[in-house]
């Protein structure tokens, strides 16, 4: 009797164990900061569920407790993207704004997150986790404090078909040449040294259609400023008579947006023609996008992604609640991609016109909103804005604008000017990481484009150098969070257009100026991330310009920052400079002085000087490479305290 019921009890055992392996769910075993997707189906029914439907996981971990919200990706699916921030357990519960809804309601799991090795890290630093700012608020680094010094480059619409994503990787010998695509052009500047591009996530409104480029409709609201198509004009067309459709813009239609399968970001408005439905988003489009943002992320890259260009505000103003509506475009990219190593800008205001945008107040008054109704980014990547000018100078500072992380200045004035926009940024209280976002453009011929008036060929020796001016000028006037290139290819024509007042994308990518970025790098970070400590100190240059340099030009400036304890000091010269004395160093110390080649990358050796202050903290510098009192090119160069 006793072995019967030992046997019984033992048939059972393993019939609960096997019953119990069945229902049970293994958990996840993944890397910290890596993307880990949840996926729940929604039981309700919605006649529009991306306006119904507020979804969310809590997560928690090792010192980590937040509300992840989760977006509509078609159909009756929701999905959820969340990182391990630290190695441990994690564990999410799902909730939602619709309480019976028992597929997107008290759902819950766990996974496990270790950490990568140092190998892994260094095969790919985005491993090294998201992008924050410095613990003194003027550079930027990953989240384990090593520094990151963004060299970035403008692809404004890298997020459409005319960046196409093929899953296919470029052969290592790749020159650009027509056909170019996403992989191909992140391969191409990634051995240039980039670690950043700029896009923006849908332009909504722009089509190749009957209707110039610039256009209102018959309410006098104006439904675009695109970029034009050219090659394509529409001076027969239907929608040439409306009000936008004026000599001063021209009747060339827009460039399409849409992306690699022909999808729109949003559907089109029944309601009103030729305007997006913004309560409406299509999630095919993003799909598309998803392979590029999960790409960049492979490859090492931290984005710069946007949400749309400024120019469909008076359409989404004039005919949706703005505040709500952007408020939760602004959100789903956030859900979407706010797993990701990026920075986020929640506009692309390059310019603030009457008619074709909304004011700075109008887009501060809904981001604000949206940071009372769904919190900051859940993992606290840096909020930006690439803006006309400056942030400083269109929203302000601090609690006037809750959601802005980081300054940026750009688009205007691409000259001296924009320097003192930095040194004001550099200056607030409480300090933010500053950044040229639009900087000179290499073959634009545009009037911002043209410092002192001037316009030099494409890619002459004049046109790269003004790129390298205001690369070195925008960082050593504040800018330490690095620098983004731009061409005149920004609006990204390709394959089947003519090129017009906008290069083709492949020939623009070959421009010199995109080299000097790598360059850049290696003289900033040359002393580690001593950079990251430097402090305005170009008033102590005598003189810091040359008599005749104009303040809207690029040539015979003088810049330098300093760290406080005047060990460290990082100086950057424009053609046409003249030799100064420089101020406020240690009376009595020592300095080795060393000149850096711009063009080519390289630290002058054999132009090493010892230089001793004076009694009263002057240094005398040598002269310019070649003998040279006053410089027939730029020249970079760094001091350090001979201990």
């Amino acid at each position: 009797m006793k072995s019967r019921l030992s046997s019984t009890s033992l048939i059972l055992f393993f019939f609960l164990f096997g019953l119990m392996s069945a229902f049970a769910q293994p958990v996840p075993e993944l890397k910290t900061w890596q993307v880990h997707e949840i996926t729940l189906q929604a039981t309700g029914n919605y006649e529009n569920p991306y306006t119904e439907v507020t979804t969310w996981v809590d997560l928690e971990g090792p010192e980590f407790f937040k509300r992840v919200y989760g977006f509509w990706d078609g159909e009756n699916t929701f999905k959820y993207r969340v990182v391990a921030t630290n190695p441990g357990k994690w564990r999410w519960t799902s909730g939602s704004n619709q309480p019976e809804d028992e597929g997107l309601n008290n759902h819950s799991g766990q996974f496990q997150a270790e950490a990568w090795s140092e190998t892994e890290i260094q095969a790919n630093p985005v491993r090294r986790g998201f992008i924050r700012s410095t613990p003194n608020g003027h550079a930027l680094q990953y989240a384990d404090g090593t520094p990151f010094f963004m060299v970035g480059d403008t692809w404004l619409a890298g997020a459409t078909w005319r960046l196409p994503f093929r899953n296919a990787e470029p052969p290592s010998d790749y020159e650009p040449g027509p056909g170019m695509g996403f992989e191909d052009a992140v391969q191409y500047r990634k051995k240039q040294g980039f670690n950043s591009v700029s896009m923006i996530a849908a332009f909504p409104n722009w089509e190749s259609d009957v209707n110039p480029s610039t256009y209102a409709d018959s309410n006098g609201i104006y439904l675009r400023n695109a970029w034009e198509k050219f090659g394509y004009d529409v001076a027969d067309g239907p929608g040439v008579d409306a009000s936008g459709g004026d000599s001063y813009w021209g009747t060339l239609t827009a460039k399409n947006m849409r992306d690699e399968y022909g999808h729109l970001p949003f559907k089109m408005s029944e309601e009103h023609e030729n305007v997006s439905d913004f309560n409406r988003i299509t999630p095919e489009y993003f799909q598309s996008l998803d392979k590029k943002m999960t790409y960049l992320s492979e490859q090492g890259m931290v984005p710069l992604l946007e949400t749309v260009r400024r120019d469909v505000g008076p359409s989404w103003d004039a005919y949706f609640d703005f505040n709500e509506s952007f408020a939760r475009y602004v959100q789903y990219l956030i859900s979407r991609y706010g797993a990701y190593n990026f920075l986020f800008s929640t506009i692309h205001l390059d310019w603030i016109p009457d008619d074709f945008s909304l004011t700075a107040e109008q887009f501060n008054e809904a981001l604000t909103y949206h940071l009372e109704t769904y919190g900051s980014m859940p993992f606290d990547q840096p909020v930006t804005v690439l803006i006309d000018s400056t942030t400083y100078g269109a929203f302000g500072h601090g609690e006037k604008v809750p959601w802005l992380t980081m300054h940026s200045v750009g688009n205007k004035p691409r000259d001296h000017r924009v320097n003192h926009s930095l040194k004001t940024i550099f200056e607030l209280e409480p300090q933010y990481p500053a950044i040229n976002f639009e900087p000179y453009y290499t073959g634009w011929d545009h009037e911002i484009n043209k410092p002192g008036g001037e316009r030099p060929p494409a890619n002459s020796d004049r046109d790269n150098y003004f790129a390298r001016a205001q690369m070195y000028g925008s960082v050593l006037s504040g800018g330490l969070s690095g620098h983004v290139h731009g061409t005149a290819a920004y609006d990204i024509t390709t394959t089947g257009e003519p090129e017009g007042a906008r290069p083709h994308i492949w020939d623009a990518f070959k421009y010199e100026s995109a080299m000097y970025m790598r360059h850049l790098e290696t003289f900033m970070l040359s002393e580690g991330d001593a950079y990251q400590q430097l402090e305005l100190a170009r008033d102590a240059i005598t003189p810091n310009k040359a008599p005749d340099a104009p303040a809207d030009g690029l040539d015979g400036w003088a810049y330098m920052m300093r760290t406080p304890d005047k060990t460290l000091a990082f100086l950057y010269f424009e053609n046409a400079s003249v030799l100064p004395s420089l101020q406020e160093f240690t009376p009595g110390e020592k300095y080795h002085f060393k000149w850096f080649d711009t063009m080519t990358g390289e630290w002058l050796s054999d132009d090493d000087a010892i230089l001793i202050a004076d009694d009263n903290g002057q240094l005398g510098l040598p002269e310019f490479p070649g003998g040279e009192e006053k410089s027939s090119r730029d020249w970079a160069a760094k001091i350090t305290l001979i201990d």
